[in-house]
């Protein structure tokens, strides 16, 4: 690919400052607060200050939002300086999700917390531009119009039981102030991206998605939230998954309030079907990701449990772990009109956050098998305190849909999560998976690839390719593009693994591209981005014909 280098004289946001301190949001000044929230602002000081201060380094805003992980400023579509080569098959955008709060918290804040942003990466014609854009949810909004949080910090801020109470009167006052609609949302819209009936949605667990529109300058633009024409009436995974065959997406939706889990999906066209609630689960499960193959959906009820009372009392925590609940893995039909048949398998001490793949099998016998690969979390009881005690090690769980039997086997000894494939073979037996390296987690140290065909050696080790980044450089999750997606004779590892790294020691962001069938994983081309990348979660590359869909689709609407 001919690539488009920005002249030296190219005017780009400053960069090279002390690491942690760059790019930080600029703050402006506050609008005039109505009475009774300047009085309810001094009463959130001294809960912050004195009475309620972070319980720790987990929930403490000074610590989770250091160094690469302090939020930054939007950024307009910007010109980048390429290095190397770039493929021709990365025409198209490569966007990621993830948390970067607008306000600056003064009291208990959780990573999951903050408001979404999008970093796009567009490579059009040998040009490549690079911009960062806030989802524009209704909370975003309406925090911004405000210049204060409406909306409370849900995963750290209710830690006892009075302070939990103020709180709640503090935020019910402000929203009753500035006019917050809240049956439109609490939602940040920061964990995931999808493209779902030929439209692309920012996801996130907690609300309905919001639809997003790529502009051909590269710009990301936020269309609005989206009730998929008034039939989904409540939030939405962040992990939907997609059948590249049949263009059908499968979703569901996990609630505090009974029935919990309720499943469903959409048609090509991005029309949804009827739901199937699933009223077997015990009680509200922490469910952040499933699986689909071609006949079945799986879902993983782990030990970790949403602790309803806790939240509401300030006693515990939205997500708790629970030593005396027996891991279960339920399944049903992917095109189930009810719960009817829906089975329950137990796994102990299986806890799983991300799904690699799952599929099909059959033995000679003619037993039927789910074959599930994710990596297992331990120990789950310090997933929220503790995260860089945790070990995640990638495992590959076998179910005998006729005896109930089930087996697992590790496959690497790797302290790995944030696993994908080659999204060809989403629901199909696969034979390679990469994964994230935790040094110790959350941060990212290298990626691994994991060949699955060597599984059952007495060595249990499946690593057969591995990158590590330079010390103190740490990744995002990986995504893998294809080197020619139409061609059905290529190799299922015939392309190329794409993610930003971030160097903690000068300051910069880039853009990898790693060839995924070599040994070390080799960079073959990389982008000097024009301004910090901040430590995320989950993204997705949009080819150039599926661009050009989605804009066409955009000059429909706004012409209506």
């Amino acid at each position: 690919m001919n690539v488009h280098n920005p002249s030296p004289s190219s005017k780009l946001p400053q960069q090279n400052l002390p690491p942690g301190i760059s790019n930080s949001p600029k703050v402006s000044s506050p609008p005039k607060l109505p009475w009774a929230s300047q009085i309810l602002s001094g009463l959130e000081g001294i809960l912050n200050g004195f009475i309620d201060r972070p319980r720790g380094p987990w929930v403490d805003p000074k610590k989770v939002l250091s160094s690469n992980s302090a939020p930054v400023d939007e950024l307009e579509p910007t010109e980048c300086k390429v290095e190397g080569e770039l493929p021709t098959c990365l025409e198209g955008a490569y966007i990621r999700n993830g948390p970067n709060p607008q306000l600056m918290p003064e009291g208990p804040y959780h990573m999951f917390d903050g408001d979404g942003m999008l970093h796009c990466l567009r490579i059009t014609d040998g040009r490549v531009t690079f911009c960062s854009r806030y989802v524009q949810t209704y909370k975003y909004i309406n925090e911004k119009k405000a210049g204060m949080r409406l909306v409370p910090n849900f995963m750290a801020e209710f830690q006892s039981l009075i302070p939990s109470l103020a709180r709640v009167s503090i935020y019910l006052t402000r929203m009753r102030e500035w006019n917050y609609d809240k049956s439109k949302g609490y939602g940040t819209a920061n964990t995931n991206l999808a493209l779902i009936g030929g439209r692309l949605y920012a996801l996130g667990e907690s609300d309905q998605p919001y639809e997003i529109e790529v502009t051909p300058s590269g710009d990301i633009k936020t269309v609005g939230r989206c009730n998929l024409n008034g039939k989904l009436s409540t939030s939405m995974t962040a992990h939907p998954k997609t059948n590249v065959d049949t263009g059908e997406t499968f979703a569901f939706t996990n609630t505090l309030i009974p029935p919990h889990l309720t499943y469903f999906w959409f048609d090509q066209d991005g029309n949804k079907q009827p739901d199937v609630p699933i009223p077997w689960m015990n009680g509200p499960s922490f469910l952040h990701d499933f699986a689909v193959t071609n006949k079945y959906a799986i879902f993983p009820d782990i030990q970790l449990r949403m602790d309803l009372l806790g939240f509401i009392t300030g006693t515990g925590s939205l997500a708790a772990a629970d030593s005396e609940k027996l891991s279960k893995i339920w399944i049903t039909d992917c095109y189930a009109n009810d719960s009817k048949d829906i089975r329950s398998f137990t796994v102990p001490g299986f806890n799983t956050l991300h799904i690699a793949n799952a599929w099909d099998e059959t033995d000679d016998k003619g037993d039927e098998y789910v074959v599930l690969v994710a990596p297992n979390i331990s120990p789950v009881d310090q997933m929220q305190k503790a995260l860089d005690t945790v070990r995640s090690r990638m495992e590959r769980l076998k179910i005998n849909l006729k005896t109930g039997k089930c087996s697992w086997q590790p496959l690497s000894s790797s302290n790995v999560e944030l696993p994908v494939i080659n999204p060809a073979y989403q629901g199909k037996k696969n034979k390679y998976i990469y994964a994230g390296v935790f040094d110790p987690a959350p941060k990212i140290v290298g990626v691994v690839k994991l060949d699955l065909t060597k599984a059952g050696r007495d060595d249990w080790e499946c690593t057969t390719a591995s990158r590590m980044y330079s010390p103190g450089t740490y990744g995002s999750e990986t995504y893998f593009i294809a080197r020619d997606p139409k061609n059905k004779e290529a190799e299922e590892d015939d392309g190329y693994l794409v993610s930003y790294v971030h160097s903690e020691k000068t300051g910069e962001s880039k853009f990898i591209v790693m060839d995924a069938r070599s040994p070390t994983l080799d960079i073959v081309a990389s982008v000097k981005l024009p301004q910090r990348v901040p430590y995320g979660f989950h993204g997705i590359f949009v080819r150039e014909t599926d661009l050009k869909r989605l804009q066409d689709h955009g000059f429909q609407n706004r012409r209506n």
